[in-house]
């Protein structure tokens, strides 16, 4: 299920019954979906017509919204009043694609090729995919968008000898499935660090953010069921648009074990 989005609290002042009913219906329209993450409302003229209201009124219900984190309101030319995208769930107790992820909580799955070509691989991938350096491998550049909107940029890499005509097939879904349709490769066991940056101008410019906000980098090694590496990958989610979960399991009041201390520090292996 998709994530209603902020947690529905008091409105900072009291509002008067109509003005309350305009905020209580707009909200249901944006819980159910009619009004979409990042869509833009109408002009305040045409929504007080619509809701039967004076602007007065509906800005009251207006303000309600946005302190409770449903609308945000931009001033100036290409501004007006928007619906806060709900947050994308990265789950990283399973190993899923991000198109399965982003429709199983009820977002519209998207995806622009940047690039894809082969290139020599440099020390660091080398080791991660266990190869020689200098080894050719597929580099993939993707950006991923829910709903319209840009949600991450993804830059992942695949040993070529392994996947040889990777690169002449469609590469807009999911890369997992389609490795595990065509080669018969299945994702089992993913080692994923994660920290947080500051987006770069040209990562912000594609990402439709601002220089200097904060993304979740997540590093990633992927393997299949034999340990064998299949994918190395760096990829930049919007942190104002992303919300991390980690299942862990374990006896109460027992230390911490070796994998939940990875976690902690910001290192979590999924299991095989």
């Amino acid at each position: 299920m998709r994530d209603d989005g902020p947690a529905v609290g008091l409105p900072p002042e009291p509002l008067g019954p109509a003005a309350d009913d305009v905020r209580r219906r707009l909200l249901e329209r944006i819980r159910s979906g009619d009004l979409r993450g990042g869509e833009r409302l109408g002009a305040e003229r045409d929504l007080a017509v619509e809701y039967g209201v004076s602007r007065s009124t509906l800005r009251q219900a207006l303000s309600a919204l946005e302190g409770q984190g449903f609308l945000r309101r931009t001033p100036g030319r290409g501004g007006g009043t928007f619906v806060t995208a709900a947050k994308v769930s990265r789950d990283l107790s399973r190993i899923v694609g991000l198109p399965a992820l982003l429709r199983d909580q009820g977002f519209f799955a998207g995806t622009r090729v940047l690039s894809a070509a082969v290139v020599a691989a440099d020390a660091v991938t080398a080791r991660a995919l266990g190869v020689a350096p200098g080894a050719y491998v597929h580099d993939v550049v993707r950006i991923r968008l829910a709903d319209g909107a840009p949600i991450s940029l993804e830059h992942a890499r695949f040993p070529a000898a392994r996947f040889p005509d990777l690169l002449e097939q469609s590469l807009g879904g999911s890369i997992y499935e389609l490795l595990a349709a065509r080669y018969g490769v299945e994702p089992a066991e993913a080692e994923e660090q994660i920290e947080v940056v500051e987006a770069a101008g040209d990562e912000a410019a594609v990402l439709g953010t601002a220089q200097g906000a904060a993304l979740l980098a997540i590093t990633r090694t992927t393997r299949d069921e034999d340990g064998v590496p299949l994918e190395f990958s760096y990829d930049l989610f919007r942190a104002d648009r992303t919300a991390i979960t980690v299942r862990t399991r374990g006896p109460r009041g027992t230390a911490l074990s070796a994998g939940a201390r990875e976690q902690a520090s910001g290192r979590v292996r999924r299991p095989r």
